[in-house]
């Protein structure tokens, strides 16, 4: 089971320095993978202070959350590290242009040397769609048509390609990723989500508001859309995340178990601070982000990845 990390992006702020010595710390640790989170914008809750866009509970970042840009973000990272995966959690797919995009990922794959793993959702934050000029509505189908795109543009040097949203008439990209196709993995916890990681994708970010009964069952049917696909489940790979919630670091040995016996093939190990996840629960959304310092943050991802290896 492979480990990665998120990069505490809410919490770290701007300056580039402690950006860059999080990556490197991940990196020396052994971490196999770094994980980021998109959101190009956030909301004004002053202004829009009785949306309710996640089955009636409030958004669970605003625009007072920092969110940096991921796709630009790993170019700067791709240059300081050697080794470390570079993964989102996830790209909003359908509310980017799918050409730049393959453009974009394909940049990054060749400067880090092939680490990407570009993770896709369709998202929930229709203020975002609107202000990207983007159609909200039919977003989950757009996206099976924007993976099949993408793969064509990482794979062959001219593409000829005519469907619902997409026309590309002979033209392609340069330079190609260095992975032809750069992994794709897809988030979220829909029935029509599962079947379309089983036919389209490499892999699955499990939400980590399921409790296992709920993993389990999600499981078993991601492995029998798989199988409908004509496809080994065992090569669907399976990633759960851990947030550490403020809790001891010793406190996340009865996660670690649970995605072990879930058959995870990665987990991601989150250490921002309980806050803007309490609004999952539905509570109201609260600005003031109370991290950590970096030594106590090197310190925690430290000492997770040793519980790891001694589960």
């Amino acid at each position: 089971m492979k480990l990665g990390v998120t990069l505490p992006q809410i919490e770290i702020g701007r300056d580039p320095k402690p950006i860059r010595a999080f990556a490197e710390t991940a990196e020396t640790l052994g971490y196999d993978y770094l994980m980021v989170y998109d959101h190009v914008l956030g909301a004004d809750m002053e202004i829009h202070k009785d949306w309710r866009p996640r089955k009636g509970q409030p958004p669970i970042y605003t625009k007072d959350d920092l969110f940096h840009e991921p796709l630009v973000l790993y170019g700067y990272l791709a240059a300081v590290t050697t080794r470390i995966e570079l993964a989102t959690g996830v790209v909003i797919l359908p509310q980017r242009q799918t050409a730049l995009l393959a453009k974009q990922a394909a940049e990054i794959d060749v400067l880090s040397g092939g680490r990407l793993r570009l993770g896709l959702g369709t998202g929930w934050n229709e203020l975002e769609y609107e202000a990207l000029g983007m159609n909200f509505k039919d977003r989950g189908l757009r996206s099976e048509e924007q993976i099949d795109v993408l793969r064509l543009l990482w794979t062959q040097e001219s593409v000829t390609f005519r469907g619902k949203w997409h026309t590309l008439n002979g033209v392609g990209i340069n330079p190609l990723p260095d992975q032809r196709p750069i992994p794709i993995w897809l988030g979220g916890a829909a029935d029509a989500v599962l079947e379309r990681v089983a036919r389209k994708a490499d892999g699955w970010y499990a939400p980590s508001s399921l409790d296992e009964a709920s993993l389990e069952d999600h499981i078993a049917r991601l492995r029998r859309h798989a199988e409908a696909a004509g496809r080994d489940p065992a090569t669907v790979g399976i990633e759960g995340i851990i947030r550490l919630r403020g809790q001891p670091v010793e406190a996340c040995r009865p996660a670690l178990d649970m995605w072990r016996r879930l058959g995870a093939s990665r987990v991601t190990f989150n250490t921002e601070s309980p806050i803007m996840w309490n609004r999952l629960g539905g509570n109201a959304p609260d600005t003031k982000n109370k991290g950590m310092s970096f030594a106590e943050r090197a310190d925690i991802i430290g000492r997770f990845k040793e519980l790891a290896h001694r589960v």
